[in-house]
């Protein structure tokens, strides 16, 4: 069958293991100082290791790959402990997996003798308010779709914000200018060594941010020289890298602010910044946004 599963880049990857315990259905091993996938049928293709591969080597595609399997990744992981199922369990609730959330459960509690902890504890610490998860009564013993465009990947998993209305919202929006300097934005038009970019203090901001974040203007675009990108969806990023590299040592920016959303995929934009720098002659302090997709500020930090 085709499906999303994990593709490891074996010259970008230095086998530092960050993604290892990252990967909750234990599908990857360090193996030769390389991290390897070592079952299709442990990979549920959702990418939660993505985002702590420093080299940007794991990325996801779409090929023929044998189906996942969450009875046999529950027969393993239930030896490796009590924390480990947990937070196999809320790695699916949160993206969505109903199907194998529910598979899961039922093997948990058709094994129950075998456990070696208590499944009532884990029940409740999973659904987080303290209830028992308990699947539905009529189970069925296939998993649903794996939809990674209705709630696979956290990046492209379908939600609704709700937020308060305002009367001054409409008052508010008018009176506030934009803050752009510049024309083009978009990576792979803007010119590494335009005017705008030299002396400046530059703004790398993942296409979702502006739309998310309220005050993006006001409050993080003022002064700054911006460009926009998608680790995910963009192609060729290397050239991005290239680009970085130009503005650092070229231009000589000032600073790099770079703005993410808390999705693991947007991490990649960090990852870019990090080897232009690795690249470039000169050095300049960096620091990092990370973006709620309820449009909070969840972390900020220079690195």
């Amino acid at each position: 069958m085709k499906r999303d599963i994990l593709k490891i880049d074996e010259d970008l990857c230095n086998g530092c293991g960050h993604c290892v315990p990252n990967c909750h259905e234990g599908a990857l091993q360090i193996i030769d100082d390389k991290v390897r996938l070592v079952s299709e049928l442990m990979c549920d293709g959702l990418g939660a290791c993505i985002g702590h591969c420093p080299e940007g080597a794991i990325t996801i595609e779409s090929r023929e790959a044998e189906p996942y399997d969450e009875v046999r990744v529950m027969e393993l992981m239930k030896e490796k402990g009590k924390n480990t199922v947990v937070a196999h369990l809320k790695h699916l609730k949160d993206h969505g997996e109903t199907g194998f959330l529910q598979e899961g459960v039922k093997y948990l509690k058709d094994h129950k003798t075998e456990l070696r902890f208590n499944l009532e504890e884990v029940m409740s610490t999973v659904h987080n308010h303290g209830k028992i998860l308990i699947p539905k009564p009529e189970f069925q013993s296939g998993p649903e779709p794996h939809n990674h465009e209705g709630g696979g990947c956290p990046g492209s998993r379908a939600m609704v914000i709700e937020k308060p209305s305002s009367m001054n919202d409409v008052n508010s929006a008018a009176s506030q200018p934009s803050e752009l300097r510049q024309w083009p934005v978009q990576m792979h038009l803007v010119n590494p060594n335009a005017s705008y970019f030299r002396g400046s203090d530059l703004l790398l901001a993942a296409d979702c941010v502006a739309f998310s974040l309220g005050g993006f203007h006001a409050n993080h675009l003022k002064g700054k020289s911006l460009a926009i990108a998608c680790p995910k969806l963009d192609q060729n990023t290397d050239s991005y890298i290239e680009k970085l590299t130009s503005m650092i040592d070229l231009a000589k920016v000032n600073t790099i602010t770079v703005m993410m959303m808390e999705v693991p995929c947007c991490g990649g934009l960090l990852q870019m910044v990090i080897k232009a720098l690795g690249r470039s002659v000169r050095k300049v302090p960096v620091k990092k946004l990370i973006v709620g997709i309820n449009g909070d500020i969840l972390q900020e930090e220079w690195v």
